[in-house]
């Protein structure tokens, strides 16, 4: 596979071809990167914003918004929420929050199966998402046990439109199979992601 920037470069001033652009790639954070989002998120800004964030979640949910805007979503089988990119935010403690999620679910036992990054065309943008995709981790239950699926498989999301930061989105997504026991209350994993510190203590 060619270099994923030389790759996009080439797609996105090839103009004589009308391609549309949709390239997809693994990739990993450095270990640098990773610290500076726990230490952000451990300190008086980060908490400062964790805090705001989760209070317009709960005001949300009362049908009332507040500035940075969280969305909930909720279906049968899905529940999750999403956070816009607004002035409170930079590039980087929009990049710092998506990170400082990723490692307050793997303190809460999850196993990371992908982190990928895509590049698509959309309306004449270029759409870039990064994804981190989780699983609980496996088991094997008991005689006459249920499999615990935690709060379901987990989706953390960031998304940029021609560079510029858009929207993050964190999605559980719930296993219906009998084998399954019933995902543990979403609320818990809200208030696990919005905790002061990445290990949860307060």
């Amino acid at each position: 596979m060619g270099n994923f920037f030389e790759d996009l470069y080439a797609s996105l001033f090839k103009s004589a071809e009308k391609n549309t652009l949709n390239l997809k790639e693994n990739f990993e954070f450095k270990v640098e990167e990773i610290q500076q989002a726990i230490d952000w998120a451990d300190g008086a800004s980060g908490e400062a914003l964790l805090g705001k964030l989760f209070k317009n979640y709960e005001l949300k949910k009362l049908q009332l918004e507040e500035y940075p805007r969280v969305h909930i979503l909720d279906s049968k089988y899905a529940r999750g929420f999403a956070i816009t990119y607004e002035e409170v935010f930079s590039p980087q403690t929009f990049s710092n929050l998506f990170l400082a999620f990723a490692q307050r679910v793997l303190a809460l036992g999850y196993q990371q199966v992908s982190l990928d990054r895509k590049l698509e065309e959309v309306n004449d943008q270029v759409r870039a998402t990064e994804k981190f995709y989780f699983k609980p981790p496996i088991q094997l239950p008991g005689d006459n046990e249920l499999i615990s699926q935690l709060y379901g498989n987990v989706a953390i999301e960031k998304i940029t439109l021609n560079n510029q930061p858009n929207y993050l989105k964190v999605l559980a997504t719930f296993y219906s199979d009998r084998l399954y026991q019933d995902p543990l209350p979403f609320e818990e994993l809200v208030n696990q992601l919005f905790e002061n510190t990445i290990h949860g203590q307060k």
